[in-house]
């Protein structure tokens, strides 16, 4: 499972604003209906419930909201850039300025845990994750997220 199957040009939301946890999680849900015809309401409400379970802040400004929900058709994608982090009790209690919500169809089974693993692979690549906060531009970003070399073993690319 790649990126790209996961995450739509039109899910990458380079200047995202928000005061703080519940403002961003609400805006994401907002995005998320957007693109899924499923309401906003249903989709914070998932996201809030997986969050009592713990946060999903990775540490490192790094979030992956994520959680199941009926009547989605596939494994959904949407990332966000914030203009300025947010305080999100993340495991290393730092700020979080990199945002990549996932949804997935109630009978994802695996295929949830995959794509979860994906992101976080994908995310834990400091060198994406630099490039990813100087790019500010959603094109430059899904081209970012998207270049199949990331993710696997560490791509230090090429001075050109």
């Amino acid at each position: 499972m790649e990126i790209v199957d996961l995450l739509s040009p039109e899910a990458v939301l380079p200047a995202v604003k928000a005061s703080g946890k519940k403002q961003l999680l609400q805006e994401l849900a907002h995005q998320a209906a957007r693109l899924t015809q499923i309401p906003e309401r249903r989709v914070f409400e998932t996201l809030v419930e997986r969050e009592r379970l713990g946060s999903t802040g990775m540490g490192q400004g790094i979030a992956i909201p994520h959680g199941r929900l009926a009547g989605l058709p596939h494994i959904v994608g949407l990332f966000a850039r914030l203009e300025t982090p947010v305080a999100y009790e993340a495991v290393d209690e730092q700020p979080v300025d990199l945002v990549f919500l996932l949804l997935a169809p109630e009978s994802a089974g695996a295929d949830h845990l995959k794509a979860l693993a994906r992101v976080s692979r994908l995310l834990r690549n400091q060198n994406t994750c630099e490039k990813l906060r100087a790019a500010s531009r959603a094109e430059v970003l899904y081209a970012l997220l998207t270049e199949p070399t990331n993710g696997g073993a560490n791509s230090s690319s090429q001075a050109a």
